[in-house]
C-alpha cells in the first residue's frame, strides 16, 4: 500500500494509471459499446497532461547535450514532437471546455497524431539502436560465444530449417534482452502505443477493442517502469 501510495503521488504516475484506466475503458467501450465513463476519465487525464509540454521540452534540452549522435538526435527530435503532441491535446481538451471556438477539432486531432506518431517512430529507432549495439556487444564476448556455439550444437536441427545465422541472432538478442529488460519493455511499449496513431492517421486501420488493448498494455508498461525504476531505459 506504501508503495501504492508513493507511486500515485507522482504526477507521472498519476497520468500512467488514468491512461490505464482509460484504455481500459476504451476496450470494455468496444465490447459493451459504452462511451460516458470513457469520457469523464479522459477530461480528468487531459488536466493530468496539462505539465507534460513543458515536462518534454525540459527533456529535449539535457538530451541535445548527449555525446552518442544518434541518440541525441532520436531523444531530441522524439521529445520535442511529444511537445508539440501535448500542445495539440490541450488546445483539443481546451476546445472542448469551449475555452477556444474557432479551430478545427479534425485537423489539431489530426496534426496530434502525427505528432504522436513521430515520436514514437524516434524512439523505436532509438531501440533498434540499443539493440543493435546489444547485440554486438554479446556477439563479442567470450562466454556468450561459448554458449551460443553450445545452443547451435544442441539444436543443429532447428538451425538447419531456420538458417544457423538467424538461430545465432535470435540466441544474441535473447541474451541481449535479458541483460537488459528495459530495452525489451521500452520497444515493447512503443509498438503497443504505435497502432494507436496509425489507426486515426489510416496507416493501419483496426478497431477499438485492439486500440484499447495496445493502450492498456503500453500503460500498465509504463507503470512497470516506473514502480521498477532500473526497468526504464536510460537515458
Amino acid at each position: 500500500m506504501d508503495t501504492f501510495v508513493k507511486f500515485s503521488n507522482q504526477s507521472q504516475g498519476r497520468d500512467r494509471i488514468f491512461r490505464a484506466t482509460q484504455y481500459a475503458c476504451a476496450l470494455l467501450k468496444y465490447l459493451l459499446r459504452n462511451n460516458a465513463e470513457k469520457k469523464k476519465l479522459l477530461t480528468k487525464l487531459q488536466m493530468l497532461r496539462l505539465g507534460n509540454t513543458v515536462s518534454a521540452i525540459e527533456t529535449a534540452k539535457r538530451t541535445i547535450h548527449l555525446a552518442d549522435p544518434v541518440l541525441n538526435l532520436c531523444l531530441t527530435m522524439a521529445n520535442i514532437n511529444r511537445a508539440l503532441y501535448f500542445l495539440c491535446d490541450n488546445v483539443l481538451w481546451a476546445r472542448s471546455l469551449g475555452l477556444i471556438r474557432d479551430i478545427d477539432t479534425e485537423r489539431w486531432s489530426r496534426n496530434a497524431s502525427r505528432f504522436y506518431f513521430a515520436t514514437l517512430v524516434l524512439n523505436l529507432t532509438r531501440d533498434v539502436y540499443e539493440i543493435s549495439q546489444l547485440v554486438a556487444q554479446r556477439a563479442r564476448d567470450k562466454n556468450t560465444q561459448e554458449r551460443m556455439r553450445q545452443h547451435l550444437n544442441d539444436n543443429h536441427q532447428v538451425a538447419e530449417v531456420i538458417v544457423p545465422q538467424l538461430d545465432a541472432f535470435l540466441f544474441l538478442l535473447q541474451e541481449s534482452f535479458r541483460a537488459n529488460p528495459a530495452v525489451a519493455l521500452d520497444t515493447l511499449k512503443n509498438i503497443c502505443d504505435l497502432f494507436i496513431p496509425m489507426n486515426h492517421l489510416g496507416i493501419y486501420k483496426t478497431n477499438g477493442g485492439v486500440v484499447g488493448f495496445c493502450g492498456l498494455m503500453s500503460s500498465l508498461l509504463g507503470i512497470v517502469t516506473l514502480l521498477h525504476p532500473s526497468l526504464k531505459i536510460k537515458p
